[in-house]
């Protein structure tokens, strides 16, 4: 138990015990190329899938702001269709020669003869 003892049994030199201990250490080159293959595809596919997701969330952000860029182009739109549809309905009235008197009286505060006009303060 003290002092570690020494292996006192020595190898056989013959040539198939040379042939065994070159198979065995082919096959543990190989082993070991095997694994740095393995290795490297591991991290070229870590890689390539992090690249691929990095894109992925890159587009969808961008996909996001389109929406959101949509979505305020279509409430503006559709501000401007009902800013025009009180145009035209605005024009409309401005042929008619009794609407551009009535607006006359109102803007200018021009007056019909006979008629007094009182300005009340707003609320």
């Amino acid at each position: 138990m003290g002092a570690p003892q020494r292996n006192k049994v020595q190898k056989i030199q013959t040539s198939y015990v040379i042939q065994q201990e070159k198979q065995e250490h082919k096959k543990a080159r190989r082993r070991k190329k095997i694994f740095i293959r393995f290795s490297m595809l591991a991290t070229v596919a870590l890689a390539a899938s992090s690249l691929f997701l990095y894109l992925m969330m890159a587009q969808s952000s961008a996909i996001d702001k389109q929406i959101k860029t949509k979505e305020q182009l279509e409430e503006k739109l559709s501000t401007l269709q009902k800013d025009e549809k009180r145009l035209q309905e605005e024009i409309k009235k401005l042929n008619d020669d009794q609407y551009i008197a009535e607006l006359a009286r109102k803007q200018y505060f021009l007056s019909k003869e006979g008629e007094i006009i009182f300005i009340t303060p707003d609320d």
